[in-house]
């Protein structure tokens, strides 16, 4: 049985009473990484925790994928993917692009995700058949947008620094034919795909929790989302999203390694 949207928003109601408090407070970071900078926050752990516990109690069967804490029946055929809090760098900066990311996944395919952005107060679902918004401008259902082509689209993407090596020159290829690009909204940016605002977001270096969630709201809006070579998406990677399946064929063109 799949959960319903009330448990959805129950999980999220339990990740925000533990974020929101704790956004712009002047909390501490720590670091993950010796040779970069990977930030998490107590913020993170505890909201992951707490979304834990509800689908523990209410799917005590299912798995659970996460990113700050052991991931738990992983060969279970219906398994939550969570990221407490994507957008750790824009949380700790008090820029409010940041989210509570939750898929839940059928025998490996993602199907149901939601996105929360908890000082706007907004959510983005997918309740498994279509693709929803609800927030200060009301509740809708979502659609993506059709730009035409490449040369009419608007392309976000986190940052190109996490670009490396061949992808560089791919990536700004591509950046050099959109009408406007912009960096830095993390899971934002889908979401902002979804509702028909922009028409492509490209990354790269994704974990399975970073996209998880987002890939449902996407498709169940009508648009496409995959690997960089046009596999699925689940398990992170190189990942290409479009409002189109004519813009992303034409992006992905350019997006293949020489």
């Amino acid at each position: 049985m799949r959960p319903d949207r009330d448990f959805f928003f129950r999980l999220a109601d339990a990740a925000r009473a533990e974020t929101l408090p704790r956004f712009r407070s002047g909390l501490s970071v720590v670091n993950k990484e010796k040779a970069g900078f990977d930030p998490v926050t107590e913020g993170d752990q505890a909201a992951e925790i707490a979304i834990r516990k509800l689908i523990e109690a209410e799917f005590p069967t299912h798995g659970i994928l996460g990113e700050e804490h052991e991931n738990i029946r992983m060969d279970s055929d219906h398994l939550w993917v969570i990221d407490p809090i994507d957008g750790t760098r824009a949380f700790i900066s008090g820029v409010p692009v940041w989210g509570t990311l939750i898929g839940f996944q059928e025998k490996g395919r993602s199907v149901m995700g939601l996105m929360e952005q908890p000082f706007t107060g907004e959510r983005y679902y997918a309740d498994g058949e279509r693709s929803w918004y609800s927030g200060p401008e009301g509740e809708r259902q979502n659609a993506v947008r059709d730009c035409g082509s490449l040369e009419n689209a608007i392309l976000f993407t986190t940052s190109p620094h996490l670009f490396k090596d061949w992808e560089v020159e791919r990536f700004e290829a591509v950046q050099d034919k959109v009408k406007l690009f912009r960096y830095g909204v993390d899971c934002y940016a889908y979401c902002l795909l979804a509702a028909g605002h922009i028409d492509l977001v490209i990354e790269t270096v994704l974990k399975p929790y970073d996209v998880g969630a987002l890939i449902p709201i996407i498709e169940q809006a009508g648009g496409v989302i995959t690997t960089w070579d046009g596999g699925r998406p689940e398990a992170g990677g190189s990942i290409i999203a479009a409002g189109s399946r004519a813009v992303h064929a034409e992006a992905m063109e350019m997006l293949k390694r020489g």
